[in-house]
């Protein structure tokens, strides 16, 4: 008996032998009743879920919320926190900025989540039973948000590693490729994206096209001072017949009061299917819808609206009668909507940039609201406006820094706010606890920059008339005073940029690529007047952020080293 459960045994082993020298892929362990790599990278709804994927993760560090997408805002020449808040919303550089700091950690593994989800889709693309010419456009998907990422993390950090392998097990030792090799991997990246995107009247409202990594790539050769090849791929955006400025007016509110300026950031306004041919790339927002991202009974979506429009709602003064000229809550006029007064725009923006010319149509009363009238049909005051009473409405500390300040009208959509948060539908009162998001789609790039950037390109050429025709392109459509080759510089670039941009663009990003973040906010950004040094102590070193502790505290296997001008931990 012994021996024959012996044979059996053998004939057992020898049978699994052959098996495994047959084919070892049974020990491939593939779950079957889980999502996991090895069963999500298959078909192409597999490859096109992952991509949607990217850009959630894109849109969320670049647009969505009060606190990481603003962060590219605050403490710079746009800007600065006017709630006395040291260590948050960069109320004190020297108090926000540390290696251990939320936004520094927060950046870096955002960008790097987008770097590692881009790997795993290029590393899986080749076996998978995607079809040859659909594995191109997901390839050129994966490395248009890979090469952006690369981008943004160079602008931030400097040099960073570099990882284009799929990470399968812990890894502890990453160095720090230099930021021109940083900007070169993402030149590349860019370079394959640009060539096999589709072009833009072929992609859905909000999907990427050829344009936008022909812009982001014109910006990365601008950073490697690769100025002719700059010129080359913004003018392949310009030069799109898809593609140009508008100068008339359009969209939902084409037959009110304002001007073409003001149509570009009304609600529905941004997508091509409003008419719309300046919109390159832009985050799609939607209520109450899945992936809409916005929600009537919540906080969130781009809350420019919360924190960069004022409250003239907490204002103390009232009228002969001792009623309040304003409506106690937000209403969706110009007074802001549902705003908190938090980001208070410097003087520069507020009133310096405009000297050039304030006739400037980016000046106008729809555009930049420096006066509104009161909104509670109560007081006898009503339809009044605040010039009229100024000096009551600038006695204190808090009145002009929080409750009204000039601010830019794009940020808020007055009249056209979801009717879900009306409390009252015919003063237009908001819901206080969930009202404060900017309710449109949000522009990523826009031609008008891409010009700005040509220009840029043009300027580091030497060809000041080339650049000066760029920015007078811009400048034309806004009916505003043109340039001369002499005046052109960095400076008015950057002065013209936030003219045509303001709060719309990612203003921190632009200022560390070119190294003038600390030069120009010690110069323009006053910061909060009550606390001494409160927003001014940018220092040199700012130019660039810390590289996280945590990061290097985990990277084990070699050195990551910190930025100049940051402890150790």
């Amino acid at each position: 008996m012994k021996a024959i459960k012996y044979h059996i045994l053998i004939n057992i082993l020898i049978v699994i032998n052959l098996t495994g020298c047959l084919d070892s892929s049974i020990l491939n362990e593939v779950p079957l009743d889980f999502s996991s790599p090895e069963n999500s990278y298959i078909t192409e709804a597999d490859f096109n879920a992952a991509v949607i994927a990217l850009y959630d993760h894109s849109r969320l560090a670049l647009s969505e919320g009060e606190h990481r997408p603003l962060d590219y805002i605050y403490g710079t020449d746009l800007g600065y926190n006017g709630a006395n808040q040291l260590n948050m919303r960069f109320g004190s550089y020297l108090a926000t900025l540390l290696p251990t700091s939320e936004q520094p950690i927060y950046h870096w593994r955002q960008y790097y989540k987008v770097i590692s989800g881009a790997n795993i889709i290029l590393n899986r693309l080749e076996n998978s039973q995607v079809s040859e010419q659909h594995k191109i456009l997901i390839e050129a998907q994966a490395k248009l948000f890979r090469g952006m990422a690369y981008r943004n993390l160079a602008h931030l950090f400097g040099g960073v590693p570099i990882e284009l392998e799929e990470v399968q097990s812990p890894k502890t030792d990453y160095v720090r490729a230099s930021r021109t090799e940083v900007y070169q991997q993402a030149a590349g990246d860019l370079e394959f994206a640009a060539a096999n995107l589709p072009g833009i009247t072929q992609v859905r409202d909000g999907e990427i096209s050829d344009l936008a990594a022909y812009h982001i790539l014109a910006e990365v050769y601008v950073s490697l001072e690769r100025w002719t090849e700059a010129v080359q791929a913004a003018s392949v955006v310009i030069d799109d017949p898809n593609t140009a400025l508008m100068t008339e007016r359009f969209g939902s509110l084409a037959n009110e009061p304002g001007d073409v300026y003001w149509d570009l950031s009304r609600r529905y306004n941004q997508n091509r299917g409003s008419g719309n041919t300046e919109g390159i790339w832009v985050w799609q927002y939607e209520v109450d819808l899945p992936g809409g991202v916005i929600s009537s009974s919540a906080l969130r979506g781009p809350m420019l609206e919360r924190d960069h429009s004022p409250r003239p709602w907490s204002f103390t003064v009232r009228d002969p009668s001792g009623v309040a000229p304003f409506l106690p809550q937000g209403v969706s006029d110009n007074t802001g909507g549902r705003g908190i007064g938090r980001f208070r725009g410097t003087n520069h923006l507020n009133y310096g940039i405009w000297e050039y010319d304030w006739d400037d149509m980016r000046n106008s009363e729809y555009n930049f609201i420096r006066d509104v009238a009161f909104n509670n049909p109560e007081s006898e005051w009503y339809g009044q406006k605040i010039s009229d009473h100024m000096p009551l409405f600038r006695r204190t500390l808090e009145d002009t820094i929080r409750n009204f300040y000039p601010y830019q009208a794009k940020v808020t959509t007055p009249g056209q706010h979801p009717v879900e948060l009306y409390m009252d539908p015919v003063l237009k009162t908001l819901v206080s606890s969930t009202a404060g998001t900017t309710y449109s789609d949000q522009y990523h790039i826009r031609l008008a920059e891409t010009y700005l950037l040509r220009a840029e390109a043009h300027l580091g050429t030497g060809n000041l008339q080339a650049a000066a025709d760029d920015i007078n392109v811009v400048r034309g459509r806004a009916n505003a005073r043109l340039v001369t080759p002499g005046e052109v510089d960095i400076d008015f670039i950057l002065d013209e940029r936030m003219r045509e941009l303001g709060v719309e663009e990612k203003r921190r990003l632009t200022l560390n690529r070119l190294g003038l973040l600390y030069e120009r906010t010690n110069k323009y950004c006053e910061g909060y007047p009550g606390v001494t040094n409160h927003g001014v102590d940018v220092q040199p070193y700012h130019n660039l952020f810390p590289i996280p502790f945590s990061e290097i505290e985990r990277n084990t296997g070699a050195v990551l080293t910190q930025n100049p001008g940051y402890a150790a931990d």
